[in-house]
């Protein structure tokens, strides 16, 4: 029996890890208006969205960031005053270092001022991004 525990309590810990990780996955953290700094569109190639922009990091081979892209690709169609921009993290490194961007996908919630209010690591759901975007005025 003394030789099972240690066992039961790696799979016990992973477990209750892979249920934090997947929970967390997608979700959106909203973060307060700091104004020290700002995203513009000459750092990031593209305008700026009238109310928001989505500014979604992605790299060539991650499947999850397909998915990401086509969702909000597609959400965007819809929104005029919405914009996604995407951006390959692999050749902006020293962007992605100034962001603490730590995984791909990661989208960031820009206001109008282009001022990060949100980031979701993973791909998020389509109620969460709407979620996120009616908070953004």
């Amino acid at each position: 029996m003394k030789t099972y525990l240690p066992l039961a309590i790696v799979i016990a810990l992973s477990t209750a890890y892979g249920f934090w990780w997947k929970a967390n996955q997608g979700a959106i953290r909203t973060k307060k208006a700091v104004p020290g700094h700002r995203l513009n569109a000459q750092i990031l190639g593209e305008a700026l969205g009238a109310r928001a922009t989505m500014v979604q990091f992605s790299s060539a081979f991650c499947t999850p960031c397909r998915a990401t892209h086509s969702l909000l690709a597609q959400m965007v169609e819809s929104m005029s005053d919405v914009k996604h921009i995407q951006v390959d993290a692999e050749s902006h490194l020293e962007l992605v270092r100034e962001l603490d961007i730590r995984s791909t996908p990661t989208t960031l919630f820009i206001n109008s001022q282009g001022i990060e209010v949100g980031r979701a690591a993973g791909t998020p759901k389509r109620d969460q991004v709407l979620a996120a975007l009616a908070n953004i005025a």
